[in-house]
């Protein structure tokens, strides 16, 4: 038979069930002889098989014997055993299914109800994802997330002037973990200081001559500003010939005097991104089936609207945008096309009940995984290209462009990162600009992910030449701004 079967040419899977080691060898020579292209299938032929007779580990004898593929023929009862034999190397998993086990013969008592075979399905897709590689050990985005409010960093406790030297009982460790790592305390022990520093400042890896990068003019055909919070504005609003201010608030600063902050002018345009998150764990979902939560959603989108517009006062008369991330999110599982089209339209009517004359909300472009409360979801609006598109042509809206979620939304879903920017670009009023790797993360250092940066000019120079952009680098404000000049130097580069 296997000499028949070689002459095909076909591949072949050769299941090992009451095989001795000696006819597998012999199998395999035969089979290697003739050409053949097979792999080969740890099977203990009992209906079912006893757990302890199983023996998943032998698949790795077999990768050894033939050089080839393996995989598990599954005998057993559920699905727990072939979920395991995937995370043990298991590249082909055979398992029978029936739509009544009552029926005649052993394999049915064996076998899998159809939903079970989803279930497993499931199950060995989510082991495939978590088995990830052994190379570098490289932190997620949602870890780096976690680090800033968990992880501790080493902070100063004395005051120094620039050129004062630092040493150890001046230093200590608190949270949050958004500075120099306590690891790397003795590196910055019998260092000068690089700057001024007031007793109770963090350290930065600038402090040990790391990415010394300062504010400047920059020079681009486009708009350009960076985000601010109100505590950074009189830090950073001048640092550098800005057209525009973009506020990134969170709930907490809806509640502030915002008069406090803003004692002038700014001869700037305003954005404000409204917060995703607001009191009482309430994330944004102006699509939400829950209709008092709906409700809720766009009552505090009106109170941002409302801000908004006092805000505006101090800045260039030019309508202001307001970026939001309109919501469409779930736990556990992606939504079909259809409840996304339902969403769409949830959206709309949200927006349209909201008094839009003197502010133009512009819905953000989402990635297809978002971090929320420190772990996982699923966005499902504004990701695809197709139906941004639909979205705009339809309602009037017009979007902001966050190049570092989308290029994570086209890398999920194997879609032309070029041919998405020539569909989403020409609705695009304002871009978020930053790097981006694998399917979810996102706000990386300009140069630190993917992104053709040189291209991606060239494509918003030919299909949304007005847009204003922001730098959006995770973390970019902090220790006065360095990852925002790091960024507009770099992207200065590109861009010309």
């Amino acid at each position: 038979l296997l000499k028949e079967v070689c002459k095909t040419g076909k591949p072949i899977i050769c299941s090992t069930g009451m095989s001795t080691e000696f006819e597998i060898k012999e199998a395999v020579s035969l089979l290697k002889d003739r050409g053949g292209q097979f792999a080969l299938l740890q099977c203990n032929s009992t209906y079912p098989a006893p757990y302890k007779d199983i023996n998943l580990k032998y698949m790795e004898k077999l990768k050894a014997i033939g050089q080839c593929p393996i995989g598990y023929s599954s005998h057993d009862r559920g699905i727990n055993i072939v979920t395991a034999a995937t995370a043990l190397g298991a590249n082909i998993i055979e398992k029978h299914f029936t739509l009544d086990r009552n029926l005649e013969g052993n394999d049915h008592r064996v076998s899998l109800l159809p939903n079970e075979l989803t279930q497993m399905i499931i199950s060995i897709k989510q082991v495939e994802l978590a088995l990830g590689n052994s190379n570098f050990r490289d932190l997620s985005q949602g870890e780096l997330i976690n680090k800033e409010t968990l992880g501790k960093s080493i902070f100063i406790s004395t005051s120094l002037k620039k050129g004062d030297l630092i040493k150890n009982n001046m230093l200590t460790i608190m949270s949050p973990g958004s500075g120099l790592s306590p690891n790397r305390k003795n590196e910055i022990v019998g260092k000068v200081a690089m700057r001024d520093l007031n007793a109770g400042d963090m350290l930065y890896p600038s402090d040990l001559g790391e990415g010394l990068y300062e504010s400047k003019n920059y020079t681009f055909e486009n708009n350009f500003g960076i985000p601010i919070r109100y505590h950074d504005l009189d830090t950073l609003a001048e640092k550098s010939n800005f057209d525009l201010l973009e506020f990134h608030l969170s709930y907490k600063d809806i509640q502030l005097d915002f008069n406090k902050y803003l004692s002038k002018s700014h001869k700037k345009d305003l954005v404000v991104h409204a917060p995703e998150l607001f009191e009482g764990d309430h994330i944004l979902d102006l699509c939400s089936l829950n209709n008092s939560y709906r409700e809720k959603s766009i009552r505090h989108l009106k109170e941002v609207v409302k801000l908004t517009k006092e805000l505006s006062k101090y800045f260039s008369g030019k309508k202001p945008f307001i970026v939001v991330n309109v919501g469409g999110f779930t736990e556990d599982a992606p939504l079909e096309i259809w409840q996304r089209k339902e969403n769409y339209d949830l959206v709309y009517e949200a927006l349209k009940s909201i008094d839009l004359s003197e502010v133009e909300i512009i819905p953000q472009t989402m990635p297809p995984f978002p971090w929320h409360f420190g772990g996982q979801r699923y966005h499902n609006l504004f990701v695809d290209p197709n139906e941004i598109n639909e979205f705009c042509k339809k309602t009037g809206f017009r979007v902001c462009l966050d190049i570092s979620h989308s290029k994570l939304a086209c890398n999920h879903f194997n879609w032309s990162f070029e041919n998405f920017l020539k569909i989403v670009c020409p609705n695009t009023v304002h871009l978020h600009i930053a790097d981006a790797s694998g399917i979810d993360g996102e706000g990386l250092q300009i140069g630190e992910g993917e992104i053709d940066f040189v291209n991606l000019k060239r494509l918003i120079t030919t299909f949304c030449p007005n847009a204003s952009f922001i730098p959006e680098i995770w973390q970019g404000h902090k220790n006065e701004g360095k990852g925002f000049w790091e960024a507009l130097y770099k992207l200065e580069r590109h861009f010309k």
